[in-house]
């Protein structure tokens, strides 16, 4: 039915902006996690100091003090955002697969604006 098809492309949409919205999602955790992790003892003797200021780089890294356990948190919700990546990025081929135009066409549309927003 019109409907059914209506609504099966509709879900491929939706299904298509949430994988891009997860990817986005993964690239905002890993700089998270990036800047959990200690600057490197090279990078502190390599900065220049900061006028008035008194160490190597002072104000210069932005960087809490490390934190094991925060990075690890950091480091399980990347590995959750990649399983699920993985679990809708096969829904979508599978859906694709079906050699339907009206659902491939509602996955390069959700792709687009999954993108663009």
């Amino acid at each position: 039915s019109r409907a059914g098809m209506a609504l099966s492309v509709l879900v491929i949409l939706l299904l298509a902006m949430l994988y891009e919205a997860i990817k986005m999602g993964k690239a905002v955790l890993l700089r998270r996690a990036l800047l959990a992790l200690p600057c490197s003892l090279s990078q502190e003797l390599l900065a220049e100091p900061e006028e008035g200021g008194t160490g190597p780089a002072q104000g210069r890294y932005h960087r809490a003090p490390f934190a094991p356990g925060r990075w690890f948190r950091y480091h399980i919700g990347q590995t959750l955002f990649h399983v699920v990546q993985v679990v809708l990025g096969y829904m979508v081929m599978l859906a694709v697969m079906s050699y339907n135009a009206w659902i491939f066409l509602g996955a390069i549309a959700g792709s687009t604006l999954g993108y663009f927003v």
